[in-house]
């Protein structure tokens, strides 16, 4: 056999042209390509927008005074820009209800936040790298909380919280918080702080570090992403809470969802305060999820999966 032979018959056959592999393809793949590409964006882009109406005319509205709003709808500020004033803030800021409730709410989601973190972070460092016994039954416990509903535990916690002295005030509505916050946040970084390589861990223990700085130094700038997503679903997460707030707090303790309630159910006409207050009250936790929502997304999806 020639030389050209041989390099004949051990030739790699000639792939298929692209035509053919396109032709080969099922009708469903060459859709999701078609539609991949700048209809999906536009659509995508159409969605975002619709979705954000209701902000953008809440603010609108904040900004008109309210015999236009009697008037008129919110969309008439286009052609009517003269109607922007901010007068409704500065009846706002003179409204104590309005204001004490917006700290209240502040002083509930800080603490509620700061400790569902930290206390999540040591237990879920606990479970993912430290031996006791029991460990996996009461991480199993800990994950089967996550099932039960807060509207079983209103009434229980509410009697416990009467006899104790803590119910209608801030501290008691920071302690439910807490208590259904912790289960979730015990599993999210569970999960992240198991993917640490334990070469890491174990180098370090070496060179002396005992649990809690190996904890400091170690596992919590490595959980960076997801004790962010963290804190900023336990963030909006109370921030917007209303049932809670509503069954546990009283005249005084009250936060920004509830003190809101009670303006539309008392006065109903004051619109000129419940727009801007309304405004405020959404806008802070809207903030606070663009402004960090990589760090949400990217840490849920570390943490979920292992």
């Amino acid at each position: 056999m020639t030389a050209e032979a041989e390099g004949t018959a051990t030739a790699a056959p000639a792939p298929p042209p692209a035509e053919a592999v396109k032709a080969r393809r099922s009708w469903a793949a060459r859709l999701t390509e078609g539609v991949s590409g700048g209809l999906l964006r536009a659509f995508l882009l159409l969605v975002g927008l619709f979705w954000l109406v209701p902000t953008i005319g809440l603010l609108l509205a904040s900004l008109r005074k309210p015999e236009d709003m009697s008037a008129s709808g919110w969309w008439n500020v286009f052609s009517k820009p003269s109607q922007l004033t901010f007068d409704s803030y500065q009846k706002l800021l003179e409204n104590g209800d309005i204001t004490d409730s917006l700290w209240n709410t502040v002083l509930i989601t800080v603490p509620a936040t700061v400790l569902v973190v930290l206390i999540g972070s040591l237990a879920g460092y606990a479970f993912a790298w430290m031996d006791f016994p029991g460990r996996d039954w009461w991480f199993l416990g800990v994950v089967g909380l996550l099932v039960v509903p807060v509207q079983v535990a209103l009434i229980p916690i509410a009697e416990l919280f009467g006899n104790i002295g803590l119910f209608g005030s801030i501290l008691g509505v920071v302690l439910f918080h807490v208590g259904f916050g912790l289960p979730f946040a015990v599993f999210l970084l569970r999960n992240f702080f198991a993917e640490i390589p334990r070469e890491l861990l174990e180098a370090a223990r070496l060179d002396g570090a005992g649990e809690l700085r190996l904890f400091l130094r170690v596992v919590m700038p490595l959980g960076g992403p997801a004790i962010a997503s963290l804190g900023i679903f336990q963030f909006l997460w109370v921030w917007n809470d209303m049932l809670v707030a509503l069954v546990f707090t009283k005249a005084g303790t009250q936060p920004i969802t509830v003190a809101l309630q009670t303006q539309v159910r008392q006065f109903g006409s004051n619109i000129d305060v419940l727009a801007p207050g309304a405004f405020i009250s959404m806008v802070i936790p809207l903030a606070v999820f663009f402004a960090f929502q990589r760090q949400f997304v990217s840490g849920v999806m570390a943490g979920a999966v292992k």
